[in-house]
This record gives C-alpha cells, sequence and structure tokens, in this order.
C-alpha cells in the first residue's frame, strides 16, 4: 500500500478502511467473531488507516463500532493509525431510517467522550480526532482551544473536522493546526472541491467519506437491488431508487468504459480517479466482503495521467446524474 502524509506528519495508508458499516448504516450489524476477522485480514492485506466514531452502532448498543475496531486493532496498534469522532448524537425519537443529527461540541463533553473513546478502543492516545459535525451553539476557536489542550495532556495526537466549509476550517486552523478534514467526496459528491486551495495553503489533509457513492460507484447494483428499510440508509439514497438508476446510466457507462481500459473495475476507478487528482486525498471506502476490502486496496496501483483525470472531470461537468445522499439532517 503506498503511504500518503496528512497534514506535517501523520503517515496513513493510501487508502483507508471506514469501519462504519460492520455496526451501523448498511443493514444489520455483522457477527462480532466475523467482523473482527474481516478487520485484521484488511491489516494483513496492507491496510493502516481505519476510521470510526462514537455513534456507530445500533440503538441496543449505540458504541459497537469503537469496541470492534479496538478489540480487532489491538494486535496491530503499532501499526495503525485510528480515527474516531465526537460532537453529534442521534435523535432517537425519529422514525427515520438515517436519524437526524444534534450536534454538541461543549467542552464538557468532548471531555467526556474522548475518555470514553479511549476507554472502548483500548488505546493510550487517539491518533486522529475529527469533530463529527460543526455545532454552530459552540464558537469553533472553543473547540479548537480544547484539542489543543488534549494533544498537550497526550490524549490525541491529531486533529480535524468532518464536513467542514472553508471560514471553520480557518478559524480553527489559527487556534490548534488541523491534520485533515474529513468531508464527503466522489464523482457524484464534488461540491467540496473549492477547499482545494485553502487545504493546499495550510496543509491540511483530505480524507474522503462514501467515495463510492454509498457504494453506488462500484456499479454492483441494479434497479431491483433491495435494501433493508429498518437498518439500511441506502434505503432512501436518491442514486439507489429506480429513477435514479435511470438517471445515472452515463456515468456507469462511463466507469465500466474506463474499467475496460485500464484493466480495472468501476469502483477502482472511481477511488483512482481521486488518488491521482491530489497527493493529500485519502478516500475510506467501507466494506464486509474480503475481495472488495481486496479491490479498495488495490486501487491505489492504478495510476491516471492528469490529463485522464481531467478527461473524466470534463464529462462529470456535463453529465446528467440524480441526486446523490449528502448526509443525514442535521438539528441546529
Amino acid at each position: 500500500m503506498q503511504e500518503r502524509v496528512l497534514g506535517r506528519d501523520l503517515k496513513v495508508s493510501a487508502v483507508g478502511l471506514g469501519c462504519m458499516g460492520f455496526s451501523h448504516a448498511y443493514g444489520a450489524p455483522t457477527e462480532k467473531t466475523e467482523a473482527i476477522r474481516m478487520l485484521q485480514q484488511s491489516v494483513e492485506m496492507g491496510y493502516r488507516f481505519f476510521d470510526t466514531a462514537e455513534v456507530y452502532g445500533t440503538p441496543e448498543d449505540p458504541h459497537q463500532n469503537e469496541m470492534l475496531v479496538g478489540e480487532a486493532l489491538k494486535p496491530y496498534r503499532d501499526k495503525v493509525v485510528i480515527a474516531t469522532k465526537f460532537g453529534i448524537h442521534f435523535d432517537m425519537q425519529s422514525s427515520a431510517v438515517n436519524k437526524p443529527l444534534v450536534p454538541d461540541s461543549r467542552p464538557e463533553t468532548i471531555r467526556a467522550s474522548v475518555e470514553a473513546s479511549l476507554k472502548r478502543l483500548n488505546m493510550d492516545h487517539i491518533d486522529l480526532y475529527y469533530q463529527h459535525r460543526i455545532d454552530p451553539k459552540v464558537p469553533i476557536e472553543e473547540v479548537a482551544g480544547v484539542m489543543a489542550d488534549l494533544i498537550k495532556e497526550g490524549k490525541i495526537t491529531h486533529w480535524g473536522i468532518s464536513e467542514a466549509d472553508e471560514e471553520t476550517i480557518r478559524l480553527a486552523h489559527a487556534v490548534c493546526p488541523i491534520t485533515a478534514i474529513q468531508n464527503r467526496y466522489s464523482m457524484m459528491a464534488r461540491w467540496h472541491e473549492k477547499l482545494f486551495p485553502v487545504l493546499e495553503e495550510l496543509n491540511i489533509g483530505y480524507v474522503a467519506f462514501s467515495p463510492l457513492a454509498n457504494g453506488f460507484l462500484s456499479a454492483r447494483y441494479g434497479k431491483d437491488a433491495k435494501f433493508d428499510a429498518m437498518y439500511d440508509y441506502r434505503s432512501a439514497m436518491p442514486q439507489f431508487s429506480s429513477q435514479g438508476m435511470e438517471e445515472n446510466k452515463e456515468l456507469l457507462t462511463l466507469l465500466y468504459q474506463t474499467a475496460q481500459e485500464k484493466q480495472a473495475t468501476p469502483a477502482q476507478i472511481s477511488l483512482a480517479w481521486m488518488l491521482c487528482k491530489k497527493p493529500y486525498l485519502v478516500p475510506i471506502p467501507g466494506s464486509r466482503k474480503a475481495e472488495r476490502l481486496k479491490e479498495n486496496y488495490d486501487a491505489s496501483g492504478i495510476m491516471l495521467t492528469a490529463e485522464e483525470v481531467k478527461a473524466l472531470d470534463d464529462a462529470l461537468d456535463k453529465m446528467k446524474m440524480s441526486d446523490v445522499f449528502g448526509g443525514s439532517r442535521v438539528i441546529a
């Protein structure tokens, strides 16, 4: 696995593993023994960057994912970088499959969260600690101040913001340097490309979540795909609807054609496209299957020239495609 550097000095594998799907949002949780086996197998494949959060779980076991990641990766602690997140909880009164998010980044909440995450992960420090969503009720400078204190105390070594905008990045970075943002990014979700100049100016990495548009860009789903309406967010995502499938035919054709030219898969092209675009971009696709983990891992070895990346961008700019899931609603 090729390495990349986030911020000044955080070395990670070029492709990381988003661990959420083992416990949350993509159907019923994976059986624990199997999930641990898959996580450990991913280390053996070469993955060195793992992403979780304190809220990735079920109503019965709301912190399941952190505990799973901590147990699975304990034997490899000196080989891996583990990122987790603070600052939201779900509105459990909602009947939606993708329940609204309630931000809470008060300093006392952050303090309680970091201690609980360290315990669940069975770690003495967190490598990369993200604010999961911006809290409009707490100035970002105050959050950054808490991060600076946690770094001084050795509880975390790096920090970042998920779903960050330029103003927030600049204000936070001035108080405590940000290592990475974690924002949605894929061929179907390119609205954060406007942040590239800011990230380059401040030397901040970009960790791309949902780099396959929640799996759609793997091109493995048809109009008849069915998803559990109780546990699977994809059941309510526009790109997986019958209409969405129809509207995205041109996009899938582009992926198939490019994949054939490069002797790759559509998923690998989707990942290689962003990997070859910027050296500080690190996608974190998730999967529960060994063959998909390997497929995503191997995307870092597929080279696209600058001309090929631009040709894909130009095609995407002109292309009709469906709406894409943009994230759960945040309750201000």
